[in-house]
């Protein structure tokens, strides 16, 4: 799959991000779903699509995924990596939803933007190249 995905740094403007909004949360245990709607409620995020990729979504494309109506899968669990995919977000929103999350003491976990390159591979080949990267990035602080 190569690494045309490389880490680019979001800059803090309002200019929107590549896709239609919406965000693809994985591996969440059902028990945290509400979490994550509340999270986005409290943070002016309320009326972006939440979608719970489910394990049966796995080989499902980002761009298929995101057309899913919002909250789909909600309360089914799901044994994936722990990551959120967003799309359609301004780099604002980006910061604001990380920084929310990295706040509540959560466990961490991958985040990724959709690209017009990332949008054609399954979730679970993004989560493989997601991990790749972040390992690659550990290895580089140390």
């Amino acid at each position: 799959m190569g690494h045309e995905g490389t880490f680019q740094k979001v800059g803090k403007t309002d200019q929107r991000m590549y896709g239609p909004r919406g965000v693809l949360v994985c591996g969440y245990p059902a028990s945290e779903h509400s979490f994550f709607l509340s999270l986005m409620e409290k943070n002016g995020l309320a009326a972006i699509p939440v979608v719970f990729v489910t394990d049966r979504d796995a080989a499902g494309t980002l761009s298929s995924l995101l057309a899913l109506e919002d909250r789909h899968g909600e309360g089914e669990g799901s044994r994936m990596g722990r990551a959120v995919v967003m799309s359609g977000f301004t780099q604002k929103e980006i910061h604001t939803l990380i920084n929310a999350y990295r706040e509540s003491g959560r466990p961490s976990q991958l985040w990724a933007t959709l690209t017009p390159v990332s949008e054609n591979w399954s979730v679970s080949a993004l989560l493989t190249e997601l991990a790749a990267e972040a390992e690659a990035v550990r290895k580089q602080r140390r």
